[in-house]
């Protein structure tokens, strides 16, 4: 089986935060920025945890949003999501980014059933990342207001997936 973790990084937080993700998995995964790949190249991973930044008015990371999804096919692949955002100076739209990622993925196939973070803890005006349940569609980041807590949100969340991506 094989594992890709895909980001899009304007500042560097987002690709900080897939290779420690790569790290705590202690799995064999390819750590690769989107701006570099293609959805032929992404089609040949088995697994994928992709992860993106909120970029202006709620907007993917440039990349993502220049990336071509027309040829990407993720049915029947393992796929969970992350995104980094600033929750105090947007935190009206705070990372809307994923739920467009994550809307992106589920029109390609993917069936993203795992990896939901509880929003208890978070400090946020809004979200359309926040399901009805009270959870985020995935890992949810703030390393601009909240950095000491990244670590153990990773971790945290890693547990949580890791047995889906043995």
């Amino acid at each position: 089986m094989s594992l890709a973790i895909v980001y899009g990084s304007s500042m560097g937080n987002t690709e900080s935060a897939a290779k420690t993700i790569c790290e705590k998995l202690g799995l064999a995964c390819d750590v690769i920025n989107i701006a570099d790949t293609d959805a032929n190249t992404l089609n040949g991973y088995d697994k994928l945890i992709c992860g993106t930044s909120t970029w202006n008015s709620g907007d993917l990371q440039d990349d993502w949003e220049y990336f071509d999804f027309s040829g990407l096919d993720l049915n029947g692949k393992t796929v969970a999501v992350f995104g980094v955002g600033d929750s105090q100076s947007y935190g009206d739209e705070f990372c809307n980014g994923l739920k467009k990622l994550y809307d992106k993925l589920v029109e390609a196939g993917a069936d993203i059933n795992i990896g939901k973070v509880s929003s208890d803890g978070y400090d946020f005006e809004a979200s359309e990342s926040l399901g009805d349940d009270g959870k985020f569609v995935g890992l949810v980041l703030d390393y601009d207001n909240e950095e000491e807590k990244s670590e153990d949100r990773i971790s945290n969340w890693v547990d949580s997936i890791k047995q889906y991506f043995e």
